[in-house]
């Protein structure tokens, strides 16, 4: 989108008419009169004012690098313009800028000016650059700020998705490419299903000879070894080794798709600007309404909006099935153009897995939320009967509510923990590794290895397929208290009232320092002892009253106060009020 370029107004001048006769007074009665020709009007010449002739510049953000545009204006009228843009891609971007240099200069304004196809990132960064020089305010982001809404009653629920993707491709030694995705949605019901507001995230681990810069990638767990394109020049420079502080430090660099920011480019803008145009989209749409609106307007082929571009025979005749409000309505999200369900993830099935899984909120306003997660490694717990070590990584997703005073109304915790096969607990997903590799196997949970494991291309999309959260394995993850579910409810419920910054102090003088758990005065380390007993009768009686809550909010299962931090960093303006 772009704003109006308004052409420059001329002023005109004009002269009054001028009197050139005059009549004699002295003319005698008896002489018959004279007759005078009526005196002649004379038009002053028209003087236009001369055009202003300024020379302005300005910057904004191209698909490679900054785009700047010199811009000559008579008044608002563009007469000539000079575009640079030294790190867009030549054959794409670099055309893009030439035909656009020439299209804008022909209508004299960037008004009426369409994207070039295929580059609609450079093309956005030339009319951002123009509009900069000429003193107009670039718009931002493509999201919809968002309207107050009333509800009767709020629930909320994280969903994950998880999913392999083969592919893109091979490397130059004929090694494949793979990687896994998990689509985390928090997402806001009124009592009839209806979408209050939502907030998506996604979390992309390839291999690390995938070629694309800023990925975060696994090499594998210690032990396993994978080639590696370094340089992101399409070609292995070496083959890494994993061992486990390289394990450690991979997981730990892990980021979103969000947390990626403008580094995650797709051609009509970043990743979050597309997202923010869906969750717009599917805002007030109940769970049955998204799908239905899935399955009409986007390509069967994959999963991506009709927006009439696509030359593949099955998205024409979809498309042209539909009415002219419906391709309108498209066209309002044109920049919308990613997979809502490909190898890429399954946006539509963590949406689902949220409402599948929500649970009340108990409030009466609610002006903002977050979603904030967090990844982490484990090494152990030990080794097998063979020696080999057993490793896992998790990544923890926090949903938030807050009032008005930034004060946590609701919580929604999970964590997705995935181990190598030989972990011997039931239940535990788990990952051989990427196709090529292979790890022990305890496959029926006794503590001693069956078999080795040789991950397939089929293998790995199984074992993705299959993985389950914490909350989703239920009864079957048991904590000497309870389930972990259990545990996490008595958590959020603690938390509720306070702000971010209260949870975290909380947490420094009422958890260990050893191992991040509450001191519930049973723990013999030395230090435990010594900080338990510092504290007030008060917090200890806060203590008592999350008895059933012993897990660690911070260790290598996964840092749960981070994520907490990390919602509120993150957190969104909404207004929802609950009737």
């Amino acid at each position: 989108m772009r704003k109006k370029v308004l052409a420059g107004a001329f002023l005109a001048m004009t002269a009054g008419l001028i009197a050139c006769g005059q009549n004699n007074p002295q003319t005698p009665a008896t002489e018959a009169p004279t007759t005078t020709a009526a005196p002649e009007t004379t038009q002053a010449p028209t003087t236009e004012a001369v055009p202003q002739t300024t020379v302005v510049t300005g910057e904004a953000e191209g698909y490679g690098g900054p785009i700047t545009a010199e811009v000559t204006l008579e008044d608002d009228k563009i007469v000539d313009l000079k575009l640079t843009g030294d790190q867009e891609t030549p054959a794409i971007g670099g055309a893009a800028l030439e035909a656009l240099q020439a299209a804008i200069i022909e209508k004299g304004a960037i008004d009426g000016v369409d994207a070039v196809a295929g580059a609609t990132w450079t093309s956005n960064g030339v009319f951002g650059a123009i509009q900069t020089a000429m003193g107009i305010e670039p718009e931002g982001g493509q999201g919809t700020d968002q309207k107050e809404l009333a509800a009767t009653g709020v629930s909320h629920g994280i969903g994950f998705s998880s999913n392999g993707r083969l592919g893109p491709g091979k490397d130059d030694k004929e090694t494949g490419v793979y990687s896994f995705n998990e689509v985390i949605a928090y997402v806001l019901f009124d009592d009839e299903g209806r979408i209050l507001d939502l907030e998506i995230d996604q979390l992309e681990v390839a291999t690390p000879n995938y070629d694309g810069e800023h990925m975060p990638h696994l090499t594998g767990f210690p032990g396993q070894s994978y080639n590696a394109d370094e340089n992101h020049d399409e070609k292995v420079d070496t083959v890494l080794e994993q061992t486990d502080d390289t394990f450690l430090a991979e997981v730990e660099g892990w980021t979103t798709k969000r947390e990626r920011g403008s580094t995650y480019k797709l051609n009509s803008g970043t990743w979050t600007d597309e997202m923010e145009l869906f969750e717009e989209t599917f805002r007030g749409m109940t769970m049955d309404e998204v799908n239905q609106w899935y399955a009409a307007y986007c390509s069967d082929l994959n999963g991506r909006p009709l927006h009439g571009t696509s030359e593949k025979e099955e998205d024409v005749k979809k498309y042209e099935a539909l009415s002219a409000d419906e391709k309108a309505a498209l066209d309002a999200i044109s920049g919308a153009t990613m997979s809502l369900n490909d190898g890429h993830g399954n946006i539509i099935a963590a949406i689902e897995k949220a409402y599948e899984y929500r649970r009340p909120v108990e409030a009466e306003t609610i002006a903002s939320i977050g979603l904030g997660i967090t990844n982490t490694g484990r090494l152990g717990p030990g080794k097998d009967d063979k020696e080999t070590g057993v490793y896992s990584f998790n990544t923890q997703a926090v949903g938030a509510c807050y009032d008005g005073d930034g004060k946590i109304v609701a919580l929604y915790t999970d964590v997705m923990e995935i181990a190598t096969p030989n972990y011997d607990g039931e239940h535990m997903p788990h990952l051989t590794g990427f196709p090529g590799q292979s790890y022990n196997a305890d496959e029926n949970h006794d503590e001693k290895v069956d078999t080795v494991l040789e991950q397939t291309d089929d293998t790995f999309l199984a074992e993705i397929q299959t993985w389950a959260t914490k909350r989703e394995r239920g009864d079957t993850y048991k904590l000497n208290s309870g389930t972990w579910t259990d545990e996490m409810n008595l958590f959020e419920g603690f938390f509720a009232g306070m702000t971010t910054e209260e949870v975290t102090a909380w947490y420094e003088a009422a958890c260990s320092d050893l191992n991040g758990r509450p001191l519930h005065g049973t723990s013999e380390k030395e230090e435990d002892v010594k900080k338990y007993e510092a504290l007030s009768d008060q917090q200890k009686q806060e203590l008592d009253g999350i008895s059933g809550a012993t897990m660690s909010l911070r260790d290598p299962h996964g840092d749960i106060l981070g994520a907490i931090e990390k919602a509120r960093a993150s957190a969104k303006e909404t207004s929802i009020t609950v009737e």
